[in-house]
């Protein structure tokens, strides 16, 4: 069975950088086919997807996000991390890893349970 598990800090200061990993099991992140996403849902309101990196190592953002988000990946590790630079209050979500066959999708078979991260001084 495919797990997923975000960790990190759950409160951030306004203009610093948000980071966060999720580890995943039974399944390789450099599995042919799949993309492996960050997905957000901000209080009262639906899912975000954030960006994804894919199989091969190529990585996709939401255009509005781009500036400001970096995903990368440790395969040894079977790891994948988002960093979102320059947070403020409305950064403040829920915060989700995914696995799906569609990028630019908030769509997934499989997803962590979400950490929440709040953007607070």
């Amino acid at each position: 069975q495919v797990q997923l598990q975000e960790s990190g800090p759950g409160l951030v200061k306004p203009s610093q950088t948000l980071s966060l990993t999720c580890t995943v099991s039974g399944a390789s992140i450099t599995s042919n086919g799949y993309y492996w996403s960050w997905i957000r849902q901000p209080p009262g309101k639906g899912l975000e997807w954030m960006g994804a990196i894919g199989y091969s190592g190529s990585t996709y953002y939401r255009p509005s996000l781009k500036s400001r988000t970096s995903i990368s990946r440790d395969t040894s590790k079977n790891q994948f991390t988002l960093q979102l630079s320059s947070v403020t209050p409305e950064d403040t979500a829920v915060y989700y890893c995914a696995r799906g066959r569609v990028v630019y999708s908030t769509g997934y078979d499989y997803r962590g349970q979400g950490t929440q991260v709040t953007v607070s001084s």
